[in-house]
């Protein structure tokens, strides 16, 4: 008996996905589900792409670190560079201001 359920059960399942793929623009609950099943695939594609992409950037780190630079100092030359010129004179003003406000 278990054995004619479980055969019952995946059969209305495979016809519930058939339905679903024969209607393009199915619906469930007000939501088109092709345009969501779509949406969340190329989110999940761009997940893999960056975490390719992270890894690629921590070997780069790595070759750095191996050619004797430092890591950290390399890290914050790519944060100045993402900043407009006026904002890095900004900001190396007033780290001078206060380095001599310490006495350093």
């Amino acid at each position: 008996m278990p054995d004619d359920l479980s055969s019952d059960t995946m059969d209305e399942a495979a016809a519930s996905r058939a339905r679903q793929a024969a209607d393009a623009e199915a619906e469930v609950g007000g939501i088109a589900a092709d345009r969501l099943r779509s949406i969340v695939e190329r989110i999940e594609r761009l997940e893999e792409e960056r975490k390719a992409l992270a890894s690629d950037i921590k070997d780069i780190f790595m070759e750095a670190k191996s050619a004797g630079f430092d890591v950290g100092v390399l890290k914050q030359l790519l944060r100045i560079r993402k900043k407009e010129p006026a904002e890095v004179e900004e900001q190396e003003t007033l780290l001078d201001l206060y380095k001599r406000a310490l006495g350093m």
